[in-house]
């Protein structure tokens, strides 16, 4: 398999823009993975497909000409800010990029609601993270116009697991029937919460690997339980690196953490090595949402299976086909 060429999803050919699935998008808000169905998950696919076509074939395209998105980051973001910004650049539009919000007016006591409020004001598309759970919805719930959650706090990170499924599905050719093992900090990790709920959706079989303080959570595996999906616990990964096909691995997150101590004390329980990938299948695949901070050795990114790169990319995609689907311009 030639894991560097991304191949064509094998589904029925979407529906065209216009259709009953792309309507249930157009000014809509993306908030939660709990709001795709399986349905939904190959339109979106479909879409970013012909995202990737159009950009090889000429870089960019009027498509959102004349739209404006407002990408407003409470936290720091290099991949996801600058991924949306491309994302809308490349189709056209403009981006108002809001980096630093807390020390604008939100220094000044600024509430949420009225931060959106006076930003869509200027814009047609709103982008945001946050450090709170729950406040892309909040936002949402004042807003006329789409808000994309680009991370609230440790709650979820939808366009983040849409990627990676949509990785997931361009590297493997499928998604049913995989064992797709998730390693680092589960607690914390937005990303593998919003993952894993997707991931319910398919024929799967999910292994946690983390320290006992950065289990995933109670809720998550609860969900998990109530569908026919198979999961297990580990606190090592020698049990599951042999059967895995996809292995999602995540940094520790230090500024997650009140005691620096307990930082220190997982910091670096699991490092994927050269000598790892050796126990793991020929035609499996690493991912890892980034940055990383000595978890995966740079001695592997040569290994063809070493997809964090390429998951970047498909990334791209994927927002690409969100702006245009939520604005009525796929």
């Amino acid at each position: 398999m030639a894991l560097h060429t991304p191949r064509l999803i094998q589904q029925s050919p979407h529906l065209p823009f216009g259709d009953k699935q792309d309507a249930s998008f157009y000014g809509k808000d993306i908030l939660s993975v709990k709001q795709f169905s399986r349905g939904d998950l190959n339109f979106i696919f479909g879409i970013a497909q012909e995202m990737s076509e159009m950009v090889r074939r000429v870089g960019s395209f009027d498509l959102l000409k004349g739209k404006i998105l407002a990408n407003v980051f409470y936290e720091p973001s290099t991949r996801t800010s600058s991924s949306f910004t491309s994302a809308m650049e490349r189709l056209g539009g403009s981006v108002i990029p809001i980096n630093e919000v807390r020390y604008s007016s939100v220094s000044k006591g600024e509430s949420l609601p009225d931060t959106i409020r006076t930003l869509e004001a200027y814009s047609d598309v709103i982008v945001l993270r946050h450090p709170e759970i729950g406040s892309a919805e909040l936002a949402a719930k004042y807003a006329r116009k789409p808000i994309i959650n680009a991370g609230d706090g440790i709650g979820e990170h939808p366009t983040q697991a849409l990627l990676d499924l949509f990785t997931i599905q361009q590297e493997m050719d499928r998604i049913d029937g995989l064992t797709i093992t998730m390693v680092g900090d589960l607690k914390y990790g937005r990303t593998l919460h919003s993952l894993a709920r997707l991931l319910t959706l398919y024929n799967v079989r999910l292994n946690y690997v983390s320290p006992d303080v950065l289990r995933m959570p109670g809720h998550i595996l609860d969900e998990v339980n109530e569908t026919s999906i198979p999961q297990a616990e580990y606190n090592s990964l020698d049990p599951v690196i042999g059967e895995s096909d996809v292995l999602y691995v995540t940094r520790i997150q230090k500024e997650r953490f009140s005691d620096e101590n307990e930082y220190e004390s997982v910091k670096n329980s699991f490092v994927i090595s050269p000598e790892t990938m050796q126990q793991a299948k020929e035609d499996m695949i690493v991912m890892h949402p980034l940055p990383r901070v000595g978890e995966i050795s740079m001695d592997v990114d040569d290994d063809p299976r070493a997809a964090y790169f390429r998951q970047m990319e498909y990334g791209l995609y994927v927002r690409m086909a969100l702006l245009a689907m939520v604005l009525g311009k796929a």
